[in-house]
């Protein structure tokens, strides 16, 4: 099967799919939603580093598809471009060239040319850092010295406080380094991003969302008993991990009447709670 068709999701299901990714679902589980692999859904993801799109609008000012449906009847009852034009209160200038541009009088079709309007108005906006070399290239420098994007963005901000063509969100940065078709900064940067990832995921997303680890049946730490709580009893225990360098990770378990504390070495930070015997 061709690797375009194995991918291909309709437009519904690509925005249901970034709506998933946004609230934090894994790989495994938006595969599973739409019946493909995790590696698939992975793919679509990285052609755009794991950043949601900016919905498309349609400016106001644009003809809509009505316009172009009066045109059309317009021009097949015979009536003249300024008289399309003014039962549309557009400017004579407006109709004539959307007119001349989908086949002129005897070719004009309001469906196609809507269609091709719509198509041709994809044209994103050339970003800051293509713009400004200088700037592309202090940012690429701070980056290589491992500096996060947020750092970059505030050091600009500073000492280019005059001069907003030398200032970039943080944001930008993030986007120019993720979205490769961008051409922007070269890809071998995003290994000096602290992450080390290839996909971004909102901050928020996986605080909100099912991405990080939780606990089977878990009770709020704001539901235990007040005698928890006033350490007046002896016997309640409150315990926690410690993650140190290179992967190494300690429990501690704390009796909150005496204080008396253990800590134990665990190899890892993922352990398996023992079957009840």
């Amino acid at each position: 099967m061709a690797q375009g068709k194995r991918n291909r999701l309709s437009t519904e299901q690509r925005i249901d799919m970034w709506r998933r990714w946004k609230s934090g679902e894994s790989l495994h589980d938006i595969g599973r939603a739409f019946g493909k692999g995790h590696g698939s859904i992975r793919f679509l993801l990285t052609q755009r580093g794991g950043i949601v799109p900016a919905a498309r609008r349609r400016s106001p000012r644009t003809l809509t598809l009505a316009g172009r449906e009066d045109i059309s009847r317009g021009i097949a009852s015979g009536s003249s471009i300024r008289e399309i034009a003014n039962g549309l209160q557009r400017a004579v200038s407006t109709v004539s060239r959307e007119v001349s541009r989908h086949g002129g009088r005897p070719l004009y079709r309001a469906s196609e040319a809507d269609r091709q309007a719509w198509n041709s108005a994809l044209r994103p906006k050339v970003c800051l850092l293509a713009i400004e070399e200088k700037l592309r290239t202090i940012v690429a420098s701070k980056l290589i010295l491992d500096w996060s994007p947020e750092q970059i963005s505030k050091w600009l901000k500073v000492h280019y406080s005059n001069n907003e063509s030398m200032r970039v969100s943080h944001e930008t940065i993030y986007r120019s380094l993720f979205i490769q078709a961008r051409g922007v900064l070269k890809k071998e940067l995003v290994q000096h991003l602290r992450s080390k990832r290839l996909l971004r995921r909102s901050r928020h997303s996986r605080a909100a969302g099912q991405y990080r680890g939780q606990i089977v049946d878990a009770i709020s730490i704001s539901e235990r008993p007040a005698e928890v709580e006033d350490r007046a009893i002896p016997g309640h225990w409150e315990g926690d991990l410690l993650a140190g360098s290179k992967n190494s990770h300690i429990a501690t378990l704390v009796e909150r009447h005496s204080r008396f504390t253990m800590l134990i070495k665990v190899p890892a930070k993922t352990l398996r709670r023992s079957s009840p015997r």
